[in-house]
């Protein structure tokens, strides 16, 4: 197989028990006011799990109060969500991952139904979609940008989910540790909608409950400069991932623009024999190579990007399925 060498790491070893180890992950900035409530939740909800919070540099004692909670803290120093959940995958220890967000928006009591599901068919994720997502604190343009993203994503990746922003997830191990997290920030959702889609990732949705923002909580995510951060990275993984497709259109704009250059250029010609505007000229005919080469170079790095989803897809199979999943 192109690009999968026999130097792969090799993944850990699973312990191999009857029950599989759970963690609940809680990436945190400035929840003071609700993370004390929602550990108890999933405690109440998984008894048998372990509670991690890695807080993001909170100034309200949030840390403080999730250790009073009895939750096991960890301190991520690098503002943004996308570092706190890479150390999330490379920290903690379990064979299912549980993760939500600290401000009390995400219904702790449907994690047993979210394993459970991720259980009996055997998938390495499964999504707690949001159900009354427009109510997120009154804030509409979240709301329009969700459904706007969504419908973008099912057009340029493949339509395996409805909500890609959702932080309500649940992962097998093996996902966890094969997964290349690169976001930095509330893109990391959407990257692990990417991954999932391009590596044939078995995943699920459910239809969970979603409640509004506690009055003392305020959202961390800003509309317009989180939405420019993900359409960006919108672009960047079609570039990565489908470099035929984004190349080639680029490469289609350049030749109609010449196209149109060009309709006049010709008109004149056939009727004078004379090509009085030789700029235009150029300037169409340096479109067409332009693009050309741009379509050219979309079909060579598809070839290597392949080879990258093949690596990745090796990863991903390198670690043991859990024991629920056999």
């Amino acid at each position: 197989m192109s690009g999968v060498t026999a130097s792969t790491r090799a993944p850990s070893p699973q312990v191999d028990t009857a029950t599989p180890r759970v963690a609940v992950t809680l990436p945190c900035y400035n929840e003071a006011a609700t993370i004390a409530s929602v550990i108890e939740a999933f405690r109440q909800a998984l008894p048998e799990a372990e509670i991690y919070v890695f807080d993001n540099n909170s100034t309200d004692g949030t840390a403080d109060i999730a250790r009073r909670a009895g939750a096991r803290v960890r301190t991520e120093t690098r503002q943004g969500k996308g570092y706190v959940v890479q150390r999330i995958f490379a920290d903690v220890e379990a064979d299912i991952y549980v993760m939500a967000d600290g401000d009390g928006t995400y219904d702790a009591s449907m994690a047993p139904t979210l394993i459970e599901l991720m259980k009996r068919n055997h998938v390495d994720m499964v999504v707690g979609t949001r159900a009354n997502v427009t109510r997120d604190a009154g804030r509409g343009g979240h709301a329009f940008g969700n459904r706007v993203f969504n419908i973008l994503f099912n057009t340029m990746f493949g339509r395996q989910f409805t909500d890609i922003f959702s932080g309500y997830r649940v992962f097998s191990r093996r996902f966890a540790k094969s997964f290349p997290a690169v976001s930095s920030g509330f893109e990391i959702e959407t990257e692990m909608s990417v991954h999932a889609c391009q590596i044939g990732v078995p995943t699920l949705e459910r239809p969970t409950p979603y409640g509004v923002r506690h009055e003392d909580s305020a959202s961390k995510l800003r509309t317009f400069r989180d939405g420019l951060r993900i359409l960006g990275l919108f672009m960047t993984l079609a570039k990565e991932t489908r470099p035929a497709a984004f190349f080639g259109a680029i490469g289609i704009v350049l030749a109609l623009l010449a196209l149109g250059l060009s309709v006049p250029l010709f008109i004149t010609y056939f009727e004078t024999g004379l090509v009085p505007r030789v700029p235009t000229a150029i300037l169409a005919t340096g479109l067409i190579i332009i693009g050309t080469v741009t379509a050219v170079c979309g079909l060579v790095l598809d070839s290597l990007a392949r080879a990258r989803v093949e690596a990745k897809r090796s990863v991903f199979l390198s670690y043991p399925p859990g024991d629920w999943q056999a």
